[in-house]
């Protein structure tokens, strides 16, 4: 949350920007991966995870890193997005990779078997989670 302040302050986000919209690869881990996108689950704050909506938004929706490793994620981001308060978007196990071309998502890549992205929606008011085959 303190980076995007700051990469606004000295408009690093128009850079960013005009550097992806040319094909310049972008990429990030854990909150770095949120940035791209309009928002995800984060613990910027402290302690606690809450939402944020205030990504660069160059991917729409939101993103959820440490997937299966924080056993407070998965959850809350599920809850956040079946209530509304972030977007459907997709979330990544740790060693999961999601590759985008344009704002499409082309492939999840892992560095561990058995790691997964995953795509969270929802279908009315009912939470909907689809796990994607991550290719090592």
């Amino acid at each position: 949350a303190g980076l995007m302040v700051l990469w606004r302050l000295h408009g690093l986000d128009a850079v960013f920007r005009e550097a992806w919209e040319a094909g310049v690869v972008l990429f990030g881990v854990s909150a770095g991966s949120l940035c791209w996108h309009a928002g995800g689950t984060t613990d910027s704050f402290g302690p606690e995870l809450r939402p944020w909506n205030d990504g660069l938004g160059l991917i729409p929706g939101s993103n959820c890193p440490h997937y299966d490793s924080e056993e407070r994620r998965r959850p809350l981001y599920q809850r956040l997005v079946a209530e509304g308060t972030l977007p459907p978007g997709y979330a990544a196990d740790d060693d999961v990779g999601l590759h985008y071309v344009g704002t499409e998502l082309h492939e999840a890549v892992s560095a561990r078997e058995g790691a997964s992205a995953w795509r969270v929606d929802t279908s009315g008011e009912t939470k909907v989670e689809t796990r994607l085959l991550a290719v090592p």
